[in-house]
């Protein structure tokens, strides 16, 4: 099996191709990014392009399965640009993907599609995936869930899976998260087990996550499965005030949800932080995910818990820790922060 994998460089890209060049099944893999990186598994052969301009037919030709996970987070200042890359994009892929003759194709969706939902039990991959309007990435997750609605329609013979997977971490994507979510004012220093004073504790706050490694594997299950349509990836346990307290050895102190999204919201406004309040609203409304079929249907079993997987990711942002992509790059230090704080943080890619 040839297997393109787009948007192979990120956190999730990265961990895919690891698990992809363990299955015997898999004789060839075509890694796709905007930007070159250094590490050269041995199956994968890189590739440069954008899904939102490249010409993907090249690319395609002669390929048994497409993984996409191109998605663009920044800049959250200009939701054209990201309606391009992440909705535009996608569009473009399914149709170079039908056009190329693909037999399999697995997208990479999000419990951020879904609407909201209950915190107290969970659904399954029958629940709504309106999304939350009022947060793009939602949106555009949301979006695109439709336009695969239609491609499953009109492309029986191709088969599509769609992952919905909670919060992804992994130590070499801690750094990337940190920028990508927390900005240039966020230092690894602070993230220390006793330094953060305090945990807003509200309602709905109640998340799952997914170590990358274990949401690889649930791809690689896909891939040589002959299963179809939506699966949600989470580890337990539910991630709440409570877990978040004991792991960053802090107090939960009780918060209003409306005063915590002003603050994010004069945070974003001042580019001061690149997460928008929309991405608040929908944490707090998403719902808790039943992973039943992935279990079922793909046999797939997490390694590591939610707590896990999070312990991971904030050990990763104390130590700086990276990958060998340009997504997962270091630290700049000081100089790359005030390049960023002058440059105006969420108004780039």
């Amino acid at each position: 099996m040839r297997v393109v994998v787009l948007g192979a460089s990120g956190n999730v890209g990265t961990s895919v191709l690891a698990a992809l060049e363990s299955e015997p099944g898999v004789s060839s893999i075509v890694g796709v990014a905007r930007r070159m990186p250094e590490r050269r598994p041995g199956k994968t052969e890189w590739l440069t392009a954008d899904v939102s301009r490249s010409d993907l037919g090249e690319i395609f030709s002669g390929a048994d399965a497409v993984v996409h996970l191109a998605w663009l987070f920044q800049p959250t200042h200009d939701a054209v640009a990201t309606w391009n890359t992440n909705v535009i994009g996608s569009i473009r892929v399914f149709r170079a993907a039908a056009r190329a003759g693909v037999s399999v194709l697995v997208h990479a969706s999000s419990v951020g599609a879904y609407s909201p939902g209950p915190k107290d039990r969970p659904v399954d991959e029958g629940w709504p995936t309106h999304g939350w309007p009022n947060a793009a990435y939602s949106r555009e997750k949301s979006y695109v869930e439709r336009v695969l609605d239609t491609f499953e329609r009109d492309h029986p013979g191709i088969r599509t899976v769609r992952m919905r997977p909670g919060f992804i971490f992994k130590a070499e994507a801690a750094t990337e998260q940190r920028r990508l979510f927390g900005g240039p004012l966020l230092s690894k220093r602070v993230i220390r087990p006793g330094t953060i004073p305090m945990v807003p504790d509200m309602p709905g706050l109640r998340f799952q996550a997914v170590h990358a490694a274990d949401a690889a594997e649930a791809f690689r299950l896909a891939l040589i499965k002959p299963v179809a349509g939506a699966f949600n990836l989470a580890a337990d346990p539910v991630i709440d005030a409570a877990v978040l307290s004991d792991v960053l050895q802090a107090r939960r102190v009780s918060v209003p949800p409306a005063l915590l999204r002003t603050a994010v919201a004069a945070g974003w406004h001042l580019r001061l932080i690149p997460a928008p309040p929309g991405l608040l609203e929908l944490l707090l409304r998403t719902p808790i995910m039943d992973v039943t079929r992935a279990r079922e249907e793909l046999g797939w079993q997490p390694r590591r818990s939610g707590i896990d997987a999070l312990r991971e990711a904030l050990e990763g942002m104390r130590r700086g820790a990276s990958g060998g992509t340009p997504p997962l790059a270091p630290d700049e230090g000081v100089g790359g922060r005030i390049r960023d704080l002058v440059r105006g943080i969420g108004t780039r890619p």
